[in-house]
């Protein structure tokens, strides 16, 4: 999509809640191309890197509103058609990747939406089932936006410390892109463990409660 590359070659403050918007929707829009280079920009003195995550987190609460409000009033199969769609595919969406957000969010209950804006493949998905379950909105909001702001902040942190620790070696878009992808991996990694101790600990918690009450 060279609409999308034009956009990521001219990050603003509205840009930036642009394409967060639509990677919280179905748009394969890699959030890691936008807030860390937009932070990378930031430590340069170009942005504010709080402003970028501010925004960052604005465009994603409207993208997944988007989907939530979709799924809240067309239901599941027009959801599943869509995902099977020409449309859908070109979104690099199917229905296995709805359903596996799904599952997560049945797993999990409402936390859903706060732990799954971290994981890879469902973070821009989370915000479906959350509709089709009729999730209250203002809890969905909550939830997504400490969420996205926590991916956010991490993102832009990666950003500022390319910058700080390695400006002399990046030449181009391109050496810092590759700078991202790198790190970004120990970095979702990470998360992804952080992820899984809440869970437990979640777990562990309501099977503590539930034995206390008996």
């Amino acid at each position: 999509m060279n609409w999308i590359s034009t956009l990521l070659g001219n990050l603003n403050y509205g840009t930036i809640l642009l394409l967060m918007l639509l990677e919280s929707t179905v748009i394969p829009v890699p959030s890691e191309l936008v807030v860390a280079p937009a932070a990378f920009r930031a430590a340069t003195g170009e942005l504010n890197v709080i402003l970028v995550v501010l925004f960052a987190t604005i465009g994603a609460d409207l993208g997944a509103s988007i989907n939530y409000f979709v799924a809240l009033y067309v239901g599941r199969p027009v959801i599943y058609k869509f995902a099977n769609s020409k449309w859908g595919k070109l979104c690099l969406l199917n229905q296995e990747k709805v359903e596996k957000s799904e599952r997560y969010f049945d797993n999990h209950g409402v936390l859903a939406t706060l732990t799954g804006r971290l994981v890879p493949g469902i973070r821009h998905l989370i915000s479906i089932p959350a509709g089709l379950a009729r999730m209250t909105y203002w809890k969905f909001l909550l939830y997504t936006t400490i969420g996205a702001g926590a991916w956010h902040a991490i993102l832009a942190g990666l950003g500022w410390y390319i910058q700080k620790a390695f400006s002399d070696k990046i030449k181009d878009e391109k050496d810092l892109e590759a700078f991202i992808n790198q790190y970004n991996h120990y970095i979702i990694a990470v998360i992804l463990g952080i992820v899984a101790l809440a869970i437990i600990y979640i777990v562990v918690k309501n099977i503590i409660k539930a034995k206390s009450s008996k």
